[in-house]
């Protein structure tokens, strides 16, 4: 008898579509009934090979770029041999008439399937499942409106254009452009593609900015005011500003009406002595003291009025539905989850859970068909505001919600109505996350009262600005209460014209800020917003719902750029390296095409073309042939140094006295029998032009930031030109508790202040503010304090205020251990060294506590069992962070065995932890980072009930495969 094969996309939809349908034997392979074989994939099994020719182990040839096969051959990815071959040989049974593509409905999932069939060299008849949703109702429904081969023909021929397009040029450019940056040796790979380039270009070109900024005073008024009912404040503002204006007339202005002379006034706006923009910038900013000084006189103690007070209200609607992007972006934010690992968690919900829809989605709507589908859901949501919706008839058609033109492949990320109780803490959080969105969707807008008042003392204003929730609407949902009733978040009331007393006016002294790094969650938002970066404006309209990359591949750019060392993580913040700098520098100049989002743009509108059939795939490929040949061509005929921003010789060479030339790596004597060479990049970074000239007119420079150790930790540090002309690092004298500190001369300096500790003059050296004493042949004293702190410069400034009084200024931008910004003053502590003062904050209201109890034993009950604990045979549960064993939870004699989730740095899948308790072993597992910094691949094993690393032969030296402290 004939059947249907249905081939999913991973082994779980199997598992899920054979529970649906009913009356299937399991085999290994594949399960089966009367009328259909279900086998699967394990996501994608094949890559397009390279020419036998040209394959990894030779040597890497410009001669022998580009490749350019005619038809394009596929091979096993690794360890995909075996899958294939079983799909292969069920394909060809002579008992299947029919194959169903059951792999995930989108670009990516045909293409899965489509290799499957190709590789298999069977033609039979095809149908395709389009599944929205994994619970049985929904695939049941699926299998009743099965697609036709011919209607699937067109997303077909545009997702195997996609991948061939980006093989072609991925490959082609990493090659050439390897080659031609290493001077021919390919030793440090340029690895370079249609999206991670661009999305690179994005994260260096923020960066450039951070490095560029310099920081600036800027002042703000606050005056307080006592009226009739109570006290407020309010911010000086400058009425008269008009964004055409430049500073230096705005200062003319303000100091003519302020009838102040101040010379030098213009010149101090010099973006030389800091920047006048920063991105927090809200309002225009007071750059000069003295004016700001002067309004305080002009205002303290003097009456005011009341001249406008003004109530508006304003709304607030709830926020649209999730697709994936951004739901990463919000659970970055909010639990600090990598891309990844939000995407890894979202994948369990939908597939091992049923708890939501499809999560690879990229649409934030609902089919205009979906209204009885949605209050189905909310019914089986146990919450009282689930409840409230559908008491209230609040599921009514809106486009806003319900929009087939806003519903691509798949609409936006929802419950379906299947409640599980075995979610990890984690899958919790992003469920909730996804539950309230979708009930607060439907909820009515927040209500607002928004109040502007203007205060004018002696013809200066003061604006003051409230806003106090009056009706909650869909922020019920997230906890919020109307504030109408709570007068502490009320503005004290007021009346036009009433007259105030001016209780004080105070001067508020910050500093500009440059950009923010883009951490994991910004960055996805400006890769999904990258289309606006595009001026063609057809291209734009293509790029509109795309983006860089999307919704499913966001995450692996990001992982793919920290993998091949353009960025690195820091706390949450990802930073570009040196490598990443000089490679964007060199192909915004070279090659401008491969670092705009444009030819995004350009790609996806012409496979929507496909899609959609007004384009033909041989007319798509043929032009991303004539694209990676102009590539290759430009990278074969050009020279890193010959396109650099300014090949303009400069400067002076401390050696001979010739100009000195920048290069892509260096800055070079350009006397050719002179040896004189600075490397730009050292321990990780790069040093600027300015940093340079810097360092050979002073023969020092710093502390600089942004260096990295061997095992991959930032570092200050000062720079110094040795007498040999080479750059060294100097982190000051480092004195013996014996005595034997080198002298060092002060004579050509200036003191900051008096030693705390024994009344010495302290002096700057190297990296340290130092006791003159403590580094005397013959040390007396011990006192010193770095010039960096936690990331944080101290200038001479805060040292001498510190040494005068005891205390600094409040200091922003101090980095703690973990990750963390925060701000102190530094003060001088009872043993006379330099410590922490925290300012001081209001108390908050007591809460009366309740005793604390001993820590709630875990609950395994209905949980589902990992594997068998390999120290004492008990039974192995998934927890949040962890795999741990039952009988940890004994009072006496407790099991430690436990499997982290996360070791160094790589999160390690639930099938390979069940691998290594079955077997004892993982599969090779890529992405760990050693504590040096270093990516490296291994495989878990247990060794005594413990786990460990076995490197693989062709890496690991003798010996290596020894237990790792990781259990």
């Amino acid at each position: 008898m004939s059947k249907s094969l249905i081939i999913t996309e991973k082994p779980s939809v199997a598992s899920d579509i054979a529970k649906a349908l009913g009356g299937f034997k399991k085999d290994k392979d594949y399960y089966e009934n009367e009328k259909y074989l279900i086998s699967w994939a394990v996501g994608h099994l094949f890559e397009l090979a390279v020419p036998a020719s040209m394959k990894e182990q030779d040597k890497w040839d410009m001669k022998k770029l580009p490749i350019m096969p005619i038809e394009f051959e596929l091979e096993p990815a690794e360890k995909m041999s075996g899958r294939a071959n079983v799909l292969r040989k069920l394909i060809r049974d002579k008992n299947v008439s029919e194959i169903i593509n059951a792999c995930d409905a989108g670009r990516e999932g045909e293409l899965i399937f489509r290799y499957i069939i190709q590789y298999a060299g069977k033609k039979k008849p095809i149908k395709r499942l389009w599944l929205q949703s994994m619970t049985s109702e929904a695939i049941r429904e699926a299998f009743a409106r099965l697609r036709s081969d011919a209607e699937m023909q067109p997303l077909a021929s545009a997702a195997r254009s996609r991948n061939e397009a980006d093989w072609l040029v991925g490959i082609n450019a990493t090659r050439a452009f390897t080659l031609r940056l290493s001077g021919g040796r390919g030793s440090t790979v340029t690895s370079l593609g249609r999206v991670q380039t661009p999305t690179l270009a994005i994260i260096v070109e923020r960066e450039n900015k951070i490095q560029e900024f310099k920081p600036r005073e800027l002042h703000e008024i606050i005056g307080t005011f006592r009226a009739a009912a109570g006290e407020y404040s309010g911010r000086w503002f400058d009425e008269a500003f008009q964004k055409e204006e430049d500073e230096t007339e705005r200062t003319k202005r303000l100091l003519h009406r302020l009838q102040l002379n101040l010379p030098g006034a213009e010149q101090r706006l010099n973006s030389e002595n800091g920047s006048l923009w920063d991105e927090h910038r809200g309002a225009p900013r007071l750059w000069h003291h003295e004016i700001a000084e002067a309004i305080q006189r002009k205002c303290d103690g003097k009456q005011g009025g009341v001249e406008l007070e003004e109530k508006k209200p304003t709304t607030q609607v709830a926020p649209q539905l999730y697709d994936l992007t951004t739901l990463q972006r919000e659970a970055n934010n909010r639990f600090g989850l990598s891309a990844k690992r939000t995407l890894q968690i979202a994948q369990a919900l939908y597939e091992k859970h049923k708890a939501i829809t499809y999560p690879r989605t990229d649409s934030r709507a609902l089919p205009e068909d979906y209204l009885a589908t949605v209050r189905s859901t909310l019914s089986k949501i146990d919450n009282p505001f689930a409840c409230k919706v559908l008491d209230n008839n609040w599921v009514k058609p809106n486009k806003r919600i319900f929009n087939n033109t806003k519903v691509g492949d798949h609409f936006a990320i929802v419950p379906t109505g299947t409640v599980s109780r075995s979610l990890d803490d984690y899958e919790r959080k992003v469920f909730d996350m996804v539950a309230r969105r979708f009930v607060a969707v439907f909820f009515p807008v927040a209500q607002y009262e928004n109040t502007s008042r203007i205060t004018r003392v002696e013809g200066e204003p003061f604006k003051t600005e409230g806003k106090i929730l009056v009706v909650p609407g869909w922020l019920e949902v997230y906890g919020r209460e109307a504030a109408v009733d709570k007068p502490e978040e009320n503005l004290p009331r007021v009346s036009q014209g009433e007259r105030v007393a001016t209780v004080r006016i105070e001067i508020t002294t910050d500093q500009t800020k440059p950009p923010a790094r883009y951490n994991e969650g910004t960055i996805l938002s400006a890769m999904e917003a990258a289309g606006k970066l595009v001026e063609d404006e057809e291209l734009r309209e293509a790029m509109k719902e795309k983006g860089l990359g999307t919704a499913a591949t966001r995450a692996t750019i990001i992982e793919t750029l920290i993998s091949v060392h353009y960025l690195v993580r820091h706390g949450k913040e990802l930073q570009p390296t040196a490598k990443a700098i000089q490679t964007i520098t060199l192909l915004k100049n070279a090659v401008p095409e491969l670092t705009s989002p444009e030819l995004t743009g350009e790609w996806e509108f012409r496979l929507r073309e496909i899609e959609h059939r007004k384009l033909t795939r041989d007319a798509f490929m043929r032009d991303i042939r004539e694209l990676t040949n102009d590539i290759v061509g430009k990278a074969k005929h050009f020279h890193p140094d010959d396109h650099m921003p300014d090949t303009e010789p400069f400067g002076q060479c401390p050696k001979c006295g010739s100009p000195i030339v920048e290069r892509f790596k260096s800055f070079t004597c350009t006397n050719d029998e002179c040896d004189f060479t600075i490397w730009k990049t050292i321990a990780g970074r790069l040093l600027t032009r300015d940093e340079f000239e810097t360092l050979v007119r002073d023969k020092q420079i710093g502390p600089l930031g942004g260096f990295r150790s061997r095992k991959g930790k930032r570092f200050h540090a000062m720079l110094r030109l040795s007498d040999e002309f080479k750059t060294e690092f100097d982190f000051g004298p480092n004195g013996q508790e014996n005595g034997a500190a080198q002298p060092v001369d002060f004579s050509s300096q200036e003191p900051l202040g008096k030693c705390p500790k024994c009344g010495g003059r302290v002096f700057e050296v190297g990296m340290s503010y130092v006791c003159e004493n403590s580094v005397a042949p013959n040390k007396t004293c011990d006192f010193r304090s770095g010039k960096v702190i936690l990331q944080r410069s101290i200038d001479r400034e805060q040292v001498n205020k510190l040494l005068t009084t005891g205390k600094t200024d409040l200091l922003e931008r101090f980095i703690s251990r973990k990750g963390r910004p925060f701000k102190a003053f530094l003060v001088l502590t009872d043993k006379k060294d330099v410590g922490f003062e925290f300012e001081k904050r209001e108390p908050k209201a007591k809460r009366e506590r309740k005793p604390r109890e001993p820590a709630a034993k875990i609950d395994f009950t209905g949980k589902e069992t990992v594997g068998k604990c390999p120290k004492c045979g008990g039974k192995i549960f998934e927890t949040e962070n962890s795999y741990i064993c039952e009988r940890s939870q004994a009072d006496r004699r407790p099991c430690k065995f436990k499997l982290s989730k996360t070791i160094l740095s790589l999160e390690i899948p639930k099938e390979e932890a069940q691998k290594l308790l079955i077997t004892g072993k993982t599969d090779l597992l890529n992405g760990f980072i050693s504590k040096r910094g270093r990516p490296f691949s291994a495989y878990l094993k247990l060794e005594d009930g413990k786990v460990a690393f076995e490197f693989p032969e062709r890496t690991a030296p003798a010996g290596e495969s020894k237990q790792a402290n990781i259990s």
